[in-house]
């Protein structure tokens, strides 16, 4: 059995393969007669993760379309239109007639174009997830192609109800099971105070950090913090950090610029409350965690996705929305304040994120998948 994943590039495209590539391979009996390969643009990281899962990887260029108009935009989008796309399907279709894969499962983005035209060409199975309320122009324009869209949320925009099946986000079941002992050991963690986990995603969030930094002293008297600032952001964030701790108040601050899988899982179980960005990957693990938490959506980001994807699990009554036009320091201490003072908002909280997750996504697509293709060999 092969089968060949692809996505867009990112940590929100490469997580939910791994979670879904690690079910196969528990749900497949046959070890030896299963092969994973990926194929997508350059991703230095991404691959990193993709080859430790041994998933063999194959690089191609891919072009994306911006839809900001800008002299430099539109010379891009020349370039990407005309040339990488053009370029990214020929390499595609070199891998794919060589590979033969039993199935294309797509995590969409401008990345998998290339991969999901070719293969439909050379009429390969193809399934598509989408991890966001709110599609973007690649995965509205690859559904044509695939026969069955995994989604995230229920209300979904845009695609065929006919093909849509609604699973959650697959997230990777390791970051579930955290114990408080190792994140203290890790961290070097007080446990004195409510400790609060700040994530700004794979890159980093400039706002959040510096929103961060403003309130340090005053957040600092009352919480503890683990904060990922992003590995580009480590050494400012360090430095700026540096000049307003004291002595004192600088064992309640963790500074990281990334958490790696093995150590998330353990800030995962030590917090109190988790303060992150709201891509799809973040909101189910926290809501698998059953986590308080509060989302700030990345403004700007396509199809205004992250904004969507907050509002729609806010509705679950699961975590408080601030936008970031909202986000200063003192409102968010405020709501801080007020959550930890009433220790039943918190419960309530995490009770409603426990109820809107779906853990078993990447299980129920492993299986849909298996399933698919035994049922195709019996044919």
């Amino acid at each position: 059995m092969k089968i060949l994943f692809t996505g867009g590039g990112t940590g929100g495209h490469i997580l939910p393969i791994l979670a879904v590539a690690r079910e196969i391979r528990r749900i497949y009996q046959s070890e030896k007669s299963l092969d994973f390969y990926y194929i997508g643009p350059k991703d230095e990281f991404g691959n990193i993760l993709l080859s430790q899962e041994g998933i063999k990887v194959k690089e191609i260029l891919a072009g994306k379309i911006r839809r900001y108009l800008t002299p430099k935009s539109i010379l891009e989008n020349i370039i990407d239109i005309l040339f990488k796309v053009p370029i990214g399907i020929f390499q595609s279709f070199f891998h794919i007639f060589f590979l033969a894969p039993d199935l294309i499962f797509s995590k969409g983005g401008y990345g998998s174009l290339p991969v999901v035209v070719t293969g439909w060409i050379l009429q390969v199975p193809i399934l598509l997830h989408e991890s966001d309320i709110s599609p973007g122009l690649a995965n509205k324009f690859l559904s044509k192609f695939a026969s069955k869209v995994f989604t995230s949320f229920p209300k979904t925009e845009y695609f065929s109800v006919k093909k849509i099946i609604i699973t959650g986000n697959p997230i990777r079941k390791a970051v579930l099971k955290g114990s408080k002992d190792d994140a203290k050991r890790i961290f070097n963690l007080s446990g004195e105070k409510p400790i609060i986990l700040i994530l700004g995603g794979s890159q980093g969030a400039q706002k959040i950090n510096d929103m961060i930094l403003n309130i340090l002293p005053e957040f600092l008297k009352e919480f503890e913090v683990i904060h990922q600032c992003g590995e580009n952001n480590f050494k400012g964030v360090k430095a700026e950090a540096k000049v307003v701790l004291t002595k004192k108040s600088e064992r309640y601050y963790h500074l990281v610029p990334f958490l790696k899988e093995t150590d998330l899982r353990h800030a995962y179980e030590a917090s109190g409350l988790i303060l992150s960005r709201a891509g799809s990957g973040s909101i189910f693990e926290i809501s698998a965690l059953g986590k308080p938490s509060i989302l700030v959506p990345l403004l700007g980001a396509a199809q205004n996705h992250q904004v969507k994807n907050a509002y729609a699990y806010s509705r679950a009554k699961a975590t408080i929305v601030i936008e970031e036009g909202n986000l200063t320091p003192n409102f968010f201490l405020e709501k801080l304040r007020y959550l930890f003072s009433n220790p039943e908002e918190l419960e309530k909280m995490s009770q409603k994120a426990k109820e809107f997750s779906k853990p078993e996504a990447g299980r129920i697509i492993s299986q849909y998948i298996v399933d698919y293709l035994n049922q195709g060999n019996k044919k």
